[in-house]
């Protein structure tokens, strides 16, 4: 019986560890995956002048068309050339 309830103890131990990995995981690393993946997405889209690049040459200034033709707020990507 001893050894069963050892094995029993071993077990949700295990799962405890495991239930905190996907927390860590779902909380702290998901959202960095995910914004990164939405900016890439939205740089992929939009329309960036190469006149607003900025001073390094690195970065330039886009913006993306809506349905009706109205520009959204400028937002930060990396110039592609």
């Amino acid at each position: 019986m001893k050894e069963a309830t050892g094995e029993l103890n071993t077990t949700v131990i295990v799962v405890i560890i495991v239930a905190m990995l996907v927390a860590f995981f779902y909380f702290t690393i998901w959202p960095a995956i995910k914004n990164n993946m939405n900016a890439n997405s939205a740089c992929a889209k939009a329309i960036c002048p190469s006149e607003n690049r900025s001073s390094d040459g690195r970065t330039v200034e886009c913006y993306v068309l809506d349905s009706n033709g109205n520009r959204s707020d400028t937002f930060t990507c990396v110039w592609k050339g």
